[in-house]
C-alpha cells in the first residue's frame, strides 16, 4: 500500500470506528456493497474549463491545472455526510501535498453564501478551496447530483477518471487508487459509483430539454446587443464581430466557454461584493442564457434578426465631439525591445479655465498601449528638455486596456487652468512588429454657470517594497491608507501588471470591523477599469482603506514573462507593481472652500500603510522589506527616537523628508493640484508645490 493510501485509508478507519457512517441511508448502503463491482453512473467524458472563486476569492480555472497529474474535486454541502468524512478529505490533501495533485472542494448549492460556508468549514475542519458554483455551469456540466462526491479527473485529456465516495469503512479507498495511478502515469479504466451526500438541486439542468426554447430573437440577441456588440463590432476591440445570428452561432462554442471562465464580458468584479456604476457584466439569469442556448446547438428560432437590422460601428468619439482635442505627436514603436516610459507635452490653447467632467481617448494602436497617464503643467518645456511627474498638477485621466474613458462622478469635477498644457506620461510595450501609434485626448467640460460643487481627489495606495518569489501562484502582498478626516469615496481603481492575480479592497473601520469594497478574483493586466460605485461610501476619519494583492508569478499563469524570476516594483510590464486607487471627496471641501491640508494628511500616513504588515500602527525591523526596506533598516535606530523597537508616525515622519527622492518610483502621480478657483471663466490657478500622487482628477 503507498503511503498517500494509508493516509486516506487511516481517516476513513477513524471514520468507520467513531461510528461516522453509522445511519446514514445511502452510506450505509454504499459501504454494505464495497466489494461489488462498480455502478455506472451518468459521467460526461470530459471535463469543461470554468473558472471559479474559491472563500478567499481567488481563482481557480480547471485548464490551467494541466501540469498537475490529477485534478480532485469533492462535492459540498452543509451536510452530514461531508462533516463526518472532512476529516477523510483534509488526510487525502496532506496525502498528496507536493505530488502534484490539486484537492479542492465544488460548492454548487444555491443559495449558499460565503460567510455562512467559511463558518461550516472551519468547524468541520476543512482546510482547502472550496469553489463557489454560483451559475452551477461546473456541476451540471460534470453532472454532479449529491454532495460528498469526489471526481478525479485526468488532466492529460481532462477525462474524469473516477467518482463516489473517497472509500469505505472495510479499508477501500477507490478515489486514493485513482489518483494512485494517475501520479505513476498508469492508465485509469473508469470507474463511478453513488454519491452518499444529500441530493443537490440543479433546476436548470432538470429543465434542459427547454433549453431548445430559448429564442435568440427575443432572449439572445437583446443580450448580445446591449453586453457584447459594443466591442465586437466595425471598429471595436473585440477581434470578430457578433452583429447577425450567423456571427453569433459560429462563435457559439468560444461564447460558452468565455463565459464559464469568466473572461468575456471582461468587468472583473466579483458579483457577491458591491454595487458598480456602469457595471458591464451579465447578469447571472443572462449567463445561463447565453450558455444554455450554446449547449442546445444555439437554435436560431423564429423572428427577424435583431442585430442584423442594427448598423453597429464603433463611435470616432465614444462620449461624443469633445470640447478640446489634444494631439499627441506621433511616436514610432520598435517591433522589439524595452522602450522607456514617453513624456510629450502638449501645449493648452484654452483662453480660459474650465471645470473637466470627463476625458476620453482615441488610440490607433491598442495591442502597443500599456498605459496612459496625464497630469496638468503650468509651463511648457524649453526645446530639448523634458518635463518630470514631479511637475504634474491635477491628473485628467488615464488610459489602460480597455478603459479609454473617464467620467467624473456627479457635480465633482477637475480644475483645468489656462495656458500651460498637458504632459503625458505614455508606456508603449512592443508586439513584434513596428508600428506607429497616433494618440488623441478629448475634453469635456461643464457649461459656462453649471460648474461643479466638488472637487474629486485622486489617492495612489502603493507598495513599492513588494518582492514577488519565484514559482508562486498565490504570492500575497498588501497596503493601506489611514484616512485623517471623513471623506465620501466614489471608485477605485486598480493596477498592476502580467502577475497581477487577484486583489480585495476592503475598508478596516476605527472600531475594527470590515467592509469589503471591491473584489477582483482573477486580475487581468488586459482590462483595467475604474469602477465606480453605485452610491458613494463614506470613509470616516480613523478609517483605512485596505488594498490586498495575490501575485501569480507560477508558469501557470500565461502571461508570466520569466516564472523562475524573483519579481519587484518597477515600471516595465516585466516587473510589478501594487497600486490601487481610490476617487474620493474631503467631507466638507467644496470647490470654494477647499482644503490642502487634508491631503498633505493623507500623503504623512502612506509609508506607514507600505510596511505595517499587521497594521498596528507602528513598524518593526522585520517588516521592512524590498529597496526601501532595506534602506530604512540601516537607519533604523536613529530614527527610532524613543528605543522602543519600533518605528511610529511621528518617526515615520522623519523617514519621509529623509526618502522623498523615493517619491519618483510612484510613476503614476497626481500631485496635489492648488485650490482651484471658484467657478468663474476667467479664473486659473496658481501653482503649489505638492505631495505626490494626491490630487484632482
Amino acid at each position: 500500500m503507498s503511503i498517500s493510501r494509508k493516509a486516506a485509508g487511516l481517516a476513513l478507519a477513524v471514520l468507520a470506528v467513531s461510528g461516522a457512517y453509522a445511519g446514514l441511508g445511502l452510506a450505509t448502503h454504499s459501504i454494505a456493497r464495497a466489494g461489488a463491482e462498480a455502478v455506472s453512473a451518468p459521467s460526461p467524458l470530459k471535463a469543461d474549463d470554468f473558472m471559479l472563486a474559491d472563500q478567499n476569492f481567488l481563482s481557480h480555472q480547471l485548464h490551467r491545472m494541466a501540469d498537475a497529474h490529477a485534478v480532485v474535486l469533492i462535492t459540498y454541502a452543509n451536510d452530514p455526510v461531508v462533516r463526518r468524512e472532512a476529516p477523510a478529505y483534509m488526510a487525502l490533501k496532506a496525502a498528496y501535498a507536493g505530488k502534484g495533485v490539486e484537492v479542492m472542494m465544488l460548492d454548487s448549492v444555491l443559495g449558499d453564501k460565503r460567510p455562512d460556508v467559511i463558518a461550516q468549514a472551519k468547524a468541520a475542519g476543512i482546510d482547502m478551496p472550496i469553489l463557489f458554483d454560483y451559475e452551477q455551469f461546473a456541476g451540471e456540466q460534470l453532472k454532479v447530483t449529491r454532495a460528498a462526491e469526489v471526481i478525479v479527473i485526468d488532466p492529460r485529456g481532462w477525462k474524469i477518471a473516477y467518482r463516489g465516495p473517497i472509500g469505505a469503512a472495510n479499508g477501500a479507498h477507490w478515489a486514493a487508487d485513482a489518483i494512485d495511478a494517475l501520479v505513476a502515469g498508469r492508465p485509469v479504466a473508469a470507474t463511478a459509483r453513488p454519491a452518499r451526500g444529500h441530493v443537490i438541486a440543479f433546476p436548470a439542468r432538470d429543465n434542459a430539454a427547454a433549453f431548445s426554447q430559448i429564442s435568440y430573437a427575443n432572449d439572445i440577441a437583446p443580450i448580445v446587443a446591449a453586453k457584447c456588440a459594443g466591442c465586437h463590432e466595425a471598429g471595436g476591440i473585440g477581434p470578430m464581430p457578433l452583429t447577425s445570428y450567423d456571427k453569433v452561432k459560429a462563435f457559439s462554442p468560444m461564447i460558452r466557454e468565455v463565459i464559464r471562465t469568466r473572461r468575456m464580458p471582461p468587468y472583473l468584479a466579483d458579483e457577491t461584493v458591491g454595487k458598480f456604476q456602469d457595471d458591464g457584466r451579465l447578469t447571472p439569469d443572462e449567463m445561463k442564457t447565453m450558455v444554455h442556448w450554446v449547449e442546445a446547438g444555439a437554435p436560431r428560432g423564429t423572428g427577424e434578426d435583431p442585430l442584423a437590422k442594427v448598423k453597429f460601428a464603433a463611435p470616432d468619439w465614444p462620449l461624443g465631439k469633445p470640447d478640446v482635442v489634444l494631439t499627441v505627436p506621433d511616436v514610432t514603436i520598435p517591433a522589439t525591445g524595452v522602450m522607456d516610459y514617453q513624456h510629450p507635452t502638449v501645449a493648452n490653447a484654452m483662453t480660459e479655465g474650465r471645470w473637466m467632467k470627463a476625458t476620453t481617448f482615441r488610440i490607433s494602436d491598442r495591442q502597443v498601449v500599456h498605459h496612459i497617464l496625464t497630469g496638468v503643467v503650468t509651463d511648457l518645456p524649453a526645446p530639448g528638455q523634458t518635463l518630470s511627474e514631479a511637475q504634474w498638477g491635477a491628473s485628467l485621466g488615464g488610459y489602460g486596456p480597455g478603459r479609454g474613458s473617464n467620467i467624473e462622478p456627479a457635480d465633482t469635477g477637475v480644475w483645468v487652468p489656462p495656458s500651460g498644457g498637458v504632459m503625458f506620461q505614455n508606456h508603449y510595450t512592443p508586439y513584434g512588429r513596428e508600428t506607429v501609434e497616433k494618440t488623441q485626448m478629448g475634453l469635456y467640460f461643464y457649461p459656462k454657470g453649471q460648474e461643479p460643487k466638488y472637487v474629486l481627489q485622486t489617492f495612489l495606495i502603493a507598495n513599492f517594497a513588494i518582492v514577488i518569489p519565484p514559482k508562486e501562484e498565490f504570492h500575497p502582498e498588501q497596503a493601506y491608507i489611514e484616512f485623517p478626516h471623513d471623506a465620501l469615496l466614489y471608485g477605485i481603481t486598480p493596477h498592476a501588471h502580467h502577475r497581477g492575480g487577484s486583489v480585495k479592497v476592503s475598508m478596516i473601520l476605527p472600531d475594527g470591523s470590515e467592509q469589503m469594497l471591491l473584489v477582483l478574483p482573477r486580475y487581468d493586466f488586459n482590462w483595467q477599469y475604474e469602477y465606480f460605485l453605485k452610491e458613494p461610501v463614506k470613509v470616516p476619519a480613523g478609517a483605512k482603506i485596505l488594498a490586498r494583492w495575490t501575485y501569480d508569478n507560477s508558469a501557470r499563469n500565461p502571461g508570466n514573462p520569466d516564472p523562475n524570476k524573483t519579481v519587484t516594483w518597477g515600471e516595465q510590464s516585466s516587473d510589478e507593481m501594487l497600486a490601487t486607487y481610490l476617487h474620493f471627496r474631503w467631507v466638507g471641501e467644496t470647490v470654494a472652500d477647499q482644503h490642502p491640508e487634508y491631503n498633505a494628511a493623507l500623503q504623512a500616513n502612506m509609508l506607514m500603510g507600505i510596511f505595517d504588515a499587521n497594521m498596528d500602527g507602528k513598524i518593526e525591523p522585520s517588516e521592512l522589506k524590498g529597496r526601501m526596506g532595506e534602506t530604512l533598516k540601516k537607519y533604523f535606530a536613529a530614527l527610532d527616537t524613543d528605543h522602543d523597537g519600533t518605528l511610529d508616525a511621528k518617526e515615520l515622519a522623519v523617514a519621509m523628508k529623509m526618502m522623498g527622492g523615493h517619491r519618483a518610483a510612484a510613476t503614476t502621480p497626481a500631485a496635489t493640484p492648488p485650490p482651484a478657483p471658484k467657478p468663474s471663466p476667467t479664473a486659473s490657478a496658481t501653482p503649489q508645490d505638492k505631495p505626490l500622487v494626491v490630487g484632482s482628477r
